[in-house]
């Protein structure tokens, strides 16, 4: 059953729509396992960029299928328009693209709860992007949620709403004096999105099972990365959702035995967006000069990434709990104007070595990294298409990730373009154990 799953190995934006799109070229099956519109996958295909947030990258390969499963929270409104896209686009997705059936709605009232709940924390904000991620999977585990299978039933739907609008409005004057919502103004515009997505559900489970019995590959996508996991990651500076390899079990409905290989997706330096703990943050010219060579701003809320170096302490952490087989550096091109390229080894609290990642966010506030400093290749990459065109340097500084992290490096891409993409070993040939 040759599953494999492609995981973000840091705090997300690692380039992972760009490798999705890369190996869906060779997948029968894509499936978009958690999370929301809260996330971006940024691809550029023949000098077009497409920005997708809910529907899987390798939507753009005419032969592959793709699922929304249901680990994922759904915004109708947003779906429809990314259809719009596609459309735009010329790209044709009709019986290629299928929506779990047991998957979340995001509401009105998950949005403005959202902006209500974020304004109100005043300094101790988390950084949402406001989009009703975590209302919604908080409703999903207090058995409140409403799920497609019964947005798609208008009289079923009409009758959840109504009932969840009442209690939101409650919350939202009581708690916070705000203005109620019109459960009549959501039932007309989300019964227009109903009707055109119907034809989209599906009960997606044994569509997936009968691809990985027929042998078919079939790609298990993530969103964010191992450091905003719910369980895992730099808590409560995270996202509503499990973000881990492990998450392609739950969020798409396989058990582990279907998962082959795992693909973990590490940029060549750090980035984060939004609050919370960064112990490689480069404040000043240094992070500004990352900022900028790697055009680091979110997808999904254009707000600029917060920048540092490779964090190798992080990374061991992002591997035990995520086991890749193989790793992708994104990116790299980025890196090559440096003259010396800075790799955290370790770090220091209240002046003692620590060589692990805190699972207290207190703790992390208060890391001091230590670094090796690696020679820079001061060359452009960007054209380089095999692994012996780049140089000498830039081969270390690969080498050098796959020794520390014991883990092989298997692609290596050095910008966003398909063709910029160096296959060092083959990521979905079988893993030798």
């Amino acid at each position: 059953m040759p599953g494999f799953v492609i995981a973000g190995m840091q705090w997300g934006d690692e380039g992972k729509g760009k490798i999705v799109d890369c190996l869906a070229a060779r997948a029968d099956l894509v499936v978009r396992q958690q999370g929301g519109n809260n996330a971006g996958h940024t691809v550029v295909v023949s000098g077009r960029q497409t920005i997708l947030h809910l529907i899987p990258s390798g939507i753009l390969h005419p032969g592959t299928v793709c699922i929304i499963g249901s680990g994922t929270v759904i915004d109708p409104a947003v779906l429809c328009a990314e259809l719009d896209l596609l459309t735009e686009a010329g790209c044709r997705y009709d019986g290629r693209l299928f929506v779990s059936d047991c998957a979340h709605m995001i509401l009105p009232y998950h949005k403005e709860i959202d902006r209500l709940q974020e304004s109100s924390r005043g300094e101790d904000r988390i950084g949402t992007t406001g989009r009703g991620i975590g209302p919604a999977y908080a409703d999903k585990a207090n058995r409140a949620g409403i799920r497609f299978g019964e947005f798609v039933h208008p009289e079923r739907f009409a009758s959840r709403l109504r009932a969840a609008v009442e209690d939101k409005n409650r919350f939202i004057q009581g708690a916070y004096g705000a203005d109620p919502l019109d459960a009549d103004a959501i039932l007309a515009e989300y019964t227009a999105y109903a009707d055109r997505l119907r034809p989209l559900l599906a009960d997606t489970v044994p569509v997936i099972h009968q691809a990985l019995r027929a042998g078919r590959q079939v790609m298990f996508e993530g969103a964010q990365g191992a450091m905003l996991d719910i369980d895992h990651g730099t808590y409560p500076f995270v996202t509503s959702s499990t973000t881990l390899s492990g998450g392609a079990c739950s969020g798409g409905g396989v058990g582990p035995r279907a998962i082959q290989s795992v693909i973990g997706i590490v940029k060549a330096y750090t980035t984060r967006v939004g609050e919370g703990p960064f112990p490689t943050e480069l404040n000043g010219a240094e992070g500004d000069a990352l900022r900028d060579a790697g055009h680091e701003f979110g997808a999904t809320t254009g707000r600029p990434r917060r920048c540092g170096w490779l964090d190798l302490v992080q990374l061991r952490h992002a591997c035990m709990i995520n086991g890749p087989t193989g790793l992708v550096i994104t990116k790299a091109d980025v890196l090559s104007a440096l003259d010396r390229i800075p790799v955290c080894t370790g770090y220091t609290l209240d002046d003692r070595a620590v060589d692990r990642f805190p699972s207290s966010v207190e703790e992390v506030e208060l890391l001091r990294p230590l670094y090796e400093i690696l020679p820079g290749w001061k060359t452009d990459i960007s054209q380089c298409t095999q692994w012996d065109e780049l140089p000498p340097n830039a081969k270390a500084y690969f080498d050098y990730i796959e020794r520390q992290l014991e883990v092989p490096v298997q692609i290596i891409s050095v910008g966003p373009g398909r063709e910029q993409t160096i296959i060092h070993r083959d990521p979905l040939a079988p893993p030798q154990r």
